[in-house]
């Protein structure tokens, strides 16, 4: 039986006890398992592409539907986690998200993997509901502790995903990962509903007035706006590197889909800058660790740059650790600002926060096919080192607007 907590995310936010382990780990092992759904393309592109007819310059669309459909999902979805019953919101787009993958693994023609990888973006979004969710479920004093954890379960989904969707291409082809995860989240939905706490909010707005209002935030929350166009740059970086770094393995160093799924598996080093980043920003340290995020980032293309140029496999999955780890950890500070900002308002907090980067992720996985075959990986590294620099530099401008007004305060 679920326990029953009716209450809005304001009231459950005040509570002293904190979730239990049990109930954290199915957070992290739900939202891991869903948000993979987002990234089992990736490193597929170079072999599901000419098995549905699209043309090489525009296989990275396959990447981008998915992140466009997720940013939809963020959007028009997720601000209903601040109106209607979380468990069962939850329970249902997870199942949607089930048949969505179904249709991935029968797709006939380019057109109908491409409008199941927007269904599969859209439904997957209910990851952003339950983040929030375990957010107001948590006091205060630990709530950047506990939501790193979930982070660390959900950043081992996105991680894990590459290699898992390479090594199950490699054994049955690639459809096979698409209908075995169909079954998992399938089961995935029963489980969360029966488990799931049942929390709801004690809003009176109409949906029209959520998407406006959250909408609005972007004008009346400058932390937002600042969180927002730091991890939108560092996404986008994400996306580029990890569209392009699969094609590149494959034909430049020849690699099979076993082999993609080894690179791939380095990258989940990453997911240990959640646990850390949180505990650093329940500390204090979130604006030294988000500058220091963005400069890792940056340096990690560097590094890739060179190891592309001498042919080191070595150096460029080294360059993907690196990167995995600024842009979690520079996610994970920024959701811990914002959090802080409205308790009532949290899951339009999230979603207008997650829509502004998933949008920059999906720009960034639309252009790397193309940057790839018109400039090799230098074209891709120079990209994706200007973009952390762009954060960087917006961060450095608005950390000296903050000390001019503290000084004239």
């Amino acid at each position: 039986m679920s326990e029953c907590i009716t209450a809005s995310p304001a009231a459950v936010a005040k509570t002293d006890a904190a979730p239990s382990s049990a109930l954290t780990t199915l957070f992290a092992v739900a939202t891991g398992a869903v948000v993979a759904n987002i990234y089992y393309v990736q490193p597929l592109v170079g072999t599901i592409a000419p098995d549905i007819g699209l043309p090489a310059q525009v296989a990275s669309l396959l990447v981008t539907l998915t992140q466009l459909g997720y940013a939809a999902g963020l959007l028009l979805l997720v601000p209903l986690g601040d109106l209607l019953e979380n468990r069962k919101l939850i329970a249902r787009m997870v199942g949607a998200s089930a048949i969505a993958l179904g249709l991935a693994a029968i797709a006939w023609n380019g057109t109908s993997f491409l409008a199941a990888s927007l269904l599969i973006g859209v439904s997957s979004a209910a990851v952003q509901i339950m983040v929030p969710m375990i957010a107001s479920l948590t006091p205060d004093a630990i709530r950047g502790r506990v939501v790193g954890n979930v982070m660390a379960g959900l950043l081992l989904g996105i991680l894990l995903a590459r290699p898992m969707a390479s090594f199950v291409a490699w054994l049955a082809g690639w459809r096979a990962v698409f209908g075995i995860s169909a079954a998992g989240i399938a089961l995935l939905a029963v489980l969360l509903r029966l488990k799931l706490p049942r929390v709801t909010p004690k809003l009176d707005h109409h949906y029209g007035e959520l998407i406006v209002s959250m909408l609005g935030l972007y004008r009346t929350e400058p932390m937002l706006r600042r969180r927002a166009a730091y991890q939108t740059c560092a996404f986008a970086a994400f996306t580029l590197y990890w569209t392009a770094a699969p094609l590149l393995l494959l034909h430049e160093f020849h690699y099979t889909q076993f082999g993609i799924a080894i690179f791939a598996l380095v990258g989940a080093a990453g997911a240990a800058a959640a646990p850390i980043a949180g505990r650093l920003a329940d500390a204090g340290y979130g604006r030294p660790g988000t500058a220091t995020a963005l400069a890792l980032i940056a340096l990690s293309f560097l590094i890739s740059g060179y190891g592309a140029a001498i042919h080191s496999v070595v150096l460029l999955a080294g360059a993907g650790v690196l990167l995995d780890f600024g842009v979690q950890a520079n996610n994970l500070f920024g959701q811990r600002a914002i959090y802080a900002l409205a308790p009532e308002r949290r899951a339009r907090l999230n979603g207008a926060y997650m829509t502004a980067f998933f949008l920059g992720g999906a720009a960034g996985s639309a252009v790397a096919s193309d940057l790839l075959i018109r400039g090799g990986w230098t074209l891709v590294a120079i990209v994706g080192g200007v973009l952390p620099l762009l954060a960087l530099t917006y961060f450095g401008i608005n950390e000296v607007r903050r000390a001019a007004a503290r000084h004239h305060g």
